[in-house]
């Protein structure tokens, strides 16, 4: 077997760190530890799963599964013996983390806070659980147990206990490296207090790391630290420009802890990096991103029920990815990223193999070393892998404080006093995010079961509806979604989304009149709300109400400015108004932002299809199928300019290739438009 690439590799987590933020701090010199690893190796966007709730992605990228496979459905989860409920646990994990293939396969891996790693799991060297900081007494100098199996092994106890950094620690030693004009006299205000709580929790996790590093070998190290999400939902909103419910005291007082707590990340890579060595191979990531600028959620007076679903909106789709050491080829560009690549990826620096069963792949664009031929699956291969023995539990008592901290920061909505309807709420929303990670799948049918016992639970939760109505249109099953919208729609009178939803099933379905008489209906509200006019650009699209769609277009790059998003539905109403040049050109501002879209490369090649240039119509379609292989429309178009060039084999193995796609794909295809692939076919074969 040949050596493997990464002589160590380090592994570290931000949540919710984004490019938005970093990149001006990176800019101004104030973050030179992460810039030093992108000069020296690589920088990507990374695209996250659905939903963008943290315990399932984390979980995610340690496994390479999607959260239906791993089991990891929601932040908390009943006790075994039905009392109540507890933080997601390591016991509830159905699949091998990287920490336990790489134990099985002879490596020491080092593991600090990371979510649902409670309790520590009997691996080859260590971990700390995300338990670290549970019954911190908020007191300097009081006692302070570490509670039961958070640290494994036994013996690296108390030198992890030694490390912990208490909340009054940070307050009065630390408080102003992420706030640097508070004052004595406010440490007591509660965002203050907060502040520190969460500020806490990361000092303590880089001094962990670091003492576990320090304390025994190790051959992968992976640290996780939370702190830039959870300060980010409470502290994100004083970030200028001021969101206009701040006050301009707040602004000043508060402006600058979110770009304060990035700093202070950088700090702690450095740390982390030099106790690694510069031998060391490192993969830092996040989950997701976080919205900083006009897309910020303003969340007052929201029923607590609804304050979980708000709080996701804070979260952008794209995270982000630096790769940097031995392994990694420097300056590389990288095809489209997903968290899920994370896990195959370092498997491969580690020579390794990836399981066929893992959902991402290695990112070999950025490797210089060679993959490992797949095998079947990890969960099949023998020997200690250091998971838990099937008796295993959690003290129901020790996650008290954890699950009271969800609640606080927002994540979960207050929770109901019987432990009954606590087991219920949680059954319902673990259900839910099921649900919603199958459709996001591409896998609305096997949603559908979870989404409609919901609905028929609960027929007023608009989540629910939605999701439905969503799955059942996915899936092609319009009579029910509109049945079902029928019915929401007089319940929820001012739901602009809900309207906009039953438009899209009638264009959808066919009923394109019914649709635009509700897009006229709704078109004031829709276009006022920039969290709505993707939706109604597309169901404009969807409608043939080309121009509408383009006006939809111009006032989402107003409010956001040129996104691939609005540049991408700028450039489909082009193509339904056949202007191929302009619908071309648009594709192309939206590669300049981001290469990898596979929809860019097939308006582009539609494009230039229908304007005659079959030769470079192909070379588009062949890049939108190399980022992602399972592209519909990119396939079925690439046959139809693979026939029309004269070339019949590659037409037939093009194809059979969709068909493929399409027998295993759950979702309806859409609706039949004057420039898809079927009206592509029909115009070259007439020419």
């Amino acid at each position: 077997m040949s050596e493997r690439a990464a002589k160590r590799l380090l592994i570290v987590g931000w949540d919710a760190a984004d490019w938005h933020v970093i990149d001006p701090l990176l800019a101004a010199g104030d973050m030179p530890n992460l810039k030093r690893l992108i000069d020296s190796g690589v920088r990507s966007d990374l695209a996250t799963l659905e939903p963008k709730l943290s315990p399932l992605l984390w979980t995610s990228i340690a496994t390479g599964r999607t959260p239906d496979l791993h089991g990891i459905l929601n932040f908390v989860e009943p006790k075994p013996d039905g009392s109540g409920l507890r933080v997601a646990s390591s016991t509830s994990r159905r699949v091998k983390a990287l920490w336990n293939i790489a134990s099985q396969s002879g490596l020491r891996t080092q593991v600090t806070g990371w979510y649902a790693s409670h309790p520590a799991e009997p691996i080859r060297g260590s971990i700390t659980s995300n338990l670290l900081l549970e019954g911190d007494p908020g007191e300097r100098g009081a006692a302070w147990p570490l509670p039961n199996d958070c640290v494994h092994p036994t013996t690296l106890a108390d030198t992890i206990a030694a490390a912990r950094v208490g909340r009054a620690d940070f307050l009065a030693s630390h408080l102003r490296e992420v706030l640097p004009k508070a004052q004595p006299t406010q440490h007591g205000e509660e965002r203050v207090q907060s502040l520190a709580k969460l500020m806490a929790v990361a000092a303590s996790v880089d001094a962990a790391a670091r003492a576990a590093m320090t304390a025994q070998p190790w051959d992968v190290a992976m640290v996780f630290f939370e702190t830039i999400d959870t300060v980010g939902h409470l502290f994100m909103q004083y970030r200028p420009p001021r969101m206009k419910h701040v006050s301009d005291q707040d602004l000043r007082q508060y402006g600058q802890v979110m770009n304060a707590v990035y700093r202070w990340h950088d700090r702690a890579l450095g740390r982390l990096l030099e106790t690694a060595g510069g031998d060391t191979t490192v993969l830092l990531c996040s989950d997701h991103g976080f919205h900083s600028g006009a897309q910020r959620p303003f969340l007052a007076d929201l029923p607590p029920e609804r304050r979980m679903e708000k709080e996701a909106s804070w979260h952008r789709p794209l995270g982000i990815l630096v790769a940097s050491g031995p392994g990694i080829k420097p300056k590389a560009t990288t095809v489209a990223a997903s968290i899920l690549d994370i896990a195959p990826t370092a498997l491969t620096l580690l020579n390794l193999p990836t399981g066929a069963d893992f959902g991402g792949r290695a990112i070999a664009e950025i490797l210089t070393c060679p993959i490992p031929e797949r095998i079947p699956s990890w969960e099949q291969q023998e020997g200690d892998a250091g998971l838990h023995p099937p008796d295993a539990r959690q003290d129901p008592f020790e996650a008290a404080d954890a699950v009271q901290h969800l609640v606080d920061l927002g994540y979960m909505a207050a929770l109901p006093t019987s432990a009954k309807d606590q087991i219920e709420l949680v059954r319902r929303e673990s259900a839910f995010n099921l649900g919603v990670t199958l459709l996001s799948r591409g896998k609305p049918r096997s949603a559908l079961p979870h989404l409609r016992t919901l609905v028929d639970t609960r027929p007023d939760e608009r989540r629910y509806i939605t999701c439905l109505a969503s799955a059942l249109m996915t899936s092609g099953t319009f009579d029910e979604a509109i049945q079902l919208l029928e019915r929401a729609c007089p319940a929820h009178p001012t739901d602009t989304e809900l309207q906009l939803l039953l438009a899209r099933a009638y264009a959808d379905s066919g009923k394109t009149a019914e649709g635009v008489r509700i897009l006229t209906a709704v078109d004031s509200a829709a276009r006022s709300d920039a969290a709505l006019q993707p939706m109604l650009g597309l169901v404009q699209i969807h409608a043939g109400l080309y121009d509408a769609a383009i006006a939809t277009a111009a006032r989402m790059t107003s409010t956001s400015g040129k996104t691939p998003a609005s540049l991408l539905l700028h450039a489909e109403a082009h193509l339904g108004k056949r202007n191929w040049e302009d619908a071309g050109q648009l594709a192309l501002d939206a590669m300049d932002i981001s290469p990898a879209i596979p929809d860019a490369h097939w308006i582009l090649g539609t494009a230039l299809a229908f304007s005659g240039d079959l030769e470079n119509a192909a070379r588009s379609f062949q890049l939108g199928m190399q980022f992602d292989k399972h592209h519909l429309a990119c396939t079925e178009s690439a046959a139809a300019v693979a026939a029309a060039r004269g070339k019949p084999t590659d037409a037939d193995a093009l194809r059979t290739a969709a068909q493929a796609i399409r027998e295993q794909r759950e979702t309806f295809a859409g609706p039949p438009l004057p420039y898809d692939a079927a009206a592509l076919a029909a115009a070259l074969t007439n020419r």
